[in-house]
């Protein structure tokens, strides 16, 4: 078993939008024999883009899953891919794909180098401490500079980038690549489909970069190993490509590096060896730390180790819906053996769940397995209720594995359907599809009785709506876009709430006395602190109060926003021997928030968006000075090929339609990237403005 976990790797592909993950993909399905044809996402025939919305709009919506092999130097390695989006509304496919894969390859746009939502899924590997290999593609585009890219990995992301090829040539005269392990030039057959390359010796021209760069690479390796630094200095090409290959791979899984290669997948170049480069430096399961969980009976922590004979623990990271065999639950296997048609324990719900059958993914197409094993990442078929985040496990020995977080939705429509007869089916549909995404959310407005979706930006609740027209049959009315709000306490409120019910019999009775005031900065949620001494009211009586400021937390004094973040310090209270219970003290809770909040200083907070512009220099005034009355600060302006990027932090509300404003002040020129950074506290000015709209906020 441990040789197979040795070959397996579980990888992701991430990037900003139109960095070419999905053509990357292509490129491998094609050169592993897993695809006849090369997919094309401009013409809306890639394999792993399989939605008709991401066909239409050649972007990547969903993360897709497949599975691939291929022979490395004679030893055949099974890959696990999951080509993820690049678009900043669909966040949450990389956040819950990162957290179960092993790896990742980023790719970046020689052109455009490190743009923000590089950035973004940069943080969220390091988040889940993932080695990763680099692939600055499209080395063909006008104004591609490998090394420039390179300076911006370790500016920007405060990388160690440490290339292992050299491009040959750049732009239109882009051929190949200078492989500086094994000091060899790879020239691709411009006439085929990039199958067929030639090993040759290193271009003269090149000689003395490639010399430069790979006295670099093996000076680093030899470093590493006191045997390979006394090769080195006797004779620095001693040092044989194997020795090199097992250093970088250490150094990488280590997080000390991160090896960069190059290519133009659309132009088939560079594809292979980026294959090789996953197989030799990524890790397989066997060499990521064994996962970690709490046992809900002991509430001890356990360890799972990557190995079929331990107990089975698997996590569910993506549920969706097919419409041939229904929902699936996508899950990594952490340990064990799953076999079809047997039971496991769901310990995040309690329940038992019997998976009918287990399904290998290949983008929507799914091939039926017997069994599964430790390290792998399958569809699981059959289930009643599993979530995204879910701990599957073998029931004799329970295990609660680390959920995933996702963020907070920043935009909101109202929606109603055309017609009477949709009103079930949508209310339906919409819950199906929040159970498909964290990042939507649904809800009634208990004023209006209106439906609101809630999602990541427009274009997410755009996709939303198609997906209920194309896959539901329900066609809608939509509101406008609104700014998802948040409320926050600003002040500190200390309060004593006696809540008292008698209706003849066994009456309710709480009594709690506490603190309420803004979360210490960065606190996300209720940060509850109990300062009760003496036994003034039960332990047992405490997680009922927490609990009920939770729940208050979802409904604001102010404008019945949910709060952002509340500290809650329980100092002191009282109970009564028969009237008093979990629920009562619940309920005291509740309605001791209220009460509270009244008396403090209630604020508004906004989404606050990190922008991006890139204009030609002469739209640089206009910009800053139309971004200026959109409430926005500007950062600062950089300079990038031939552009000027300006960077903004700007409230999401002064942002809509704000792409065509951008084409009507540059003429077509300018395009911008967004995504959503923090919130922050509406002005005062504003706030009033904007609690009398919302009132007002019907669908139209």
């Amino acid at each position: 078993m441990s040789g197979k976990l040795s070959h397996t790797r579980n990888i992701g592909i991430m990037a900003h939008i139109d960095a070419g993950k999905t053509t990357t993909t292509e490129r491998i399905l094609y050169y592993t024999g897993i695809s006849y044809k090369l997919g094309e996402v401009h013409e809306g025939t890639a394999t792993m883009d399989w939605m008709i919305q991401e066909q239409e709009r050649g972007i990547t919506i969903t993360s897709a899953a497949t599975t691939v092999y291929w022979d490395c130097r004679g030893e055949n390695h099974k890959i696990n891919i999951i080509d993820t989006p690049g678009h900043v509304d669909f966040t949450v496919e990389v956040e819950r794909s990162l957290r179960v894969l092993d790896g990742a390859v980023a790719i970046f746009c020689a052109v455009g180098g490190v743009e923000p939502q590089s950035e973004t899924v940069w943080k969220q590997a390091d988040k889940y401490v993932l080695p990763r290999i680099s692939f600055v593609n499209k080395m063909d585009r006008s104004g591609a500079d490998f090394f420039g890219v390179i300076n911006q990995m370790k500016e920007k992301l405060g990388a160690n980038p440490i290339p292992l090829q050299i491009p040959i040539g750049e732009e239109e005269e882009f051929s190949g690549v200078v492989d500086l392990v094994t000091n060899t030039a790879l020239i691709w057959d411009t006439d085929a489909t990039g199958s067929a390359y030639t090993v040759t010796e290193v271009p003269e021209e090149l000689k003395e970069l490639v010399e430069e760069y790979r006295l670099k690479l093996i000076e680093g390796v030899a470093e590493e190993d006191e045997t390979l630094f006394e090769k080195f200095l006797a004779d620095h090409n001693s040092i044989t490509p194997d020795e090199m290959r097992g250093i970088i791979r250490k150094a990488t899984l280590e997080h000390r590096i991160t090896p960069v290669l190059c290519g133009a997948s659309f132009r088939n170049k560079g594809v292979q060896p980026l294959l090789d480069a996953i197989v030799s430096y990524l890790p397989s399961p066997a060499d990521i730390e064994s996962v970690k969980g709490i046992n809900p009976k002991t509430e001890a922590e356990e360890v799972r180790n990557a190995d079929a004979s331990e107990p089975f623990s698997a996590l569910a990271f993506k549920i969706a819906t097919d419409p041939f065999v229904g929902r699936l639950a996508f899950v990594k296997v952490y340990s064990g053996t799953l076999v079809a048609g047997s039971y496991v324990l769901n310990t995040s719900t309690g329940k038992k769940e019997r998976i009918a059958r287990i399904m290998q993914m290949h983008a929507n197409k799914q091939n039926p397995l017997q069994q599964v094993e430790a390290g792998d990442i399958v569809a699981l078929v059959g289930f009643k209720e599993i979530r995204t985040g879910d701990s599957l496990c073998d029931e004799k020995h329970p295990i609660l594995l680390e959920t995933i977080t996702f963020p907070e939705p920043v935009i909101s429509i109202a929606v109603e359907p055309k017609t009477q007869d949709d009103v079930d089916k949508l209310d339906l549909a919409l819950n199906k599809l929040a159970e498909e995404d964290p990042t939507f959310s649904v809800r009634v407005d208990e004023e209006t009785g209106q439906t609101i979706i809630s999602g990541m930006g427009e274009l997410h609740l755009e996709i939303i709506a198609d997906r209920l027209r194309r896959e539901f049959k329900i066609e809608i009315n939509k509101g406008n876009p609104q700014v998802a709000y948040k409320e926050a306490l600003a002040s500190v409120v200390a309060h004593r709430e006696v809540y008292k019910k008698q209706t003849g019999g066994k009456g309710r009775f709480a009594d709690i006395m506490f603190e309420i005031g803004p979360a210490e900065e960065g606190f996300r949620g209720l940060q509850f602190i109990n300062e009760i001494k003496g036994g003034n009211i039960p332990k047992e009586y405490i997680p009922a109060i927490e609990k009920g400021f939770r729940t208050a937390m979802q409904n604001g004094v102010l404008a019945g926003f949910s709060l952002e973040s509340l500290k809650v310090k329980l100092l002191d209270g009282s109970y009564h021997n028969v009237d008093s219970d979990s629920l009562a003290f619940e309920i005291c809770a509740k309605v001791a928030f209220k009460e509270a909040a009244r008396k403090g200083r209630n604020v508004l907070l906004e989404p606050v968006m990190r922008l991006e512009v890139n204009v030609p220099d002469e739209y640089v005034g206009d910009i800053t000075s139309d971004l200026n009355k959109r409430r926005a600060s500007v950062e600062g302006i950089e300079t990038r090929n031939r552009y000027q990027v300006v960077k903004a932090h700007v409230p999401l509300a002064e942002m809509f339609g704000y792409v065509t404003s951008l084409r009507t002040i540059t003429s077509g020129r300018g395009n911008s990237s967004m995504e959503f950074s923090h919130y922050a506290e509406l002005p005062a000015t504003l706030t009033d403005e904007v609690i009398y709209k919302l009132k007002g906020y019907l669908v139209k």
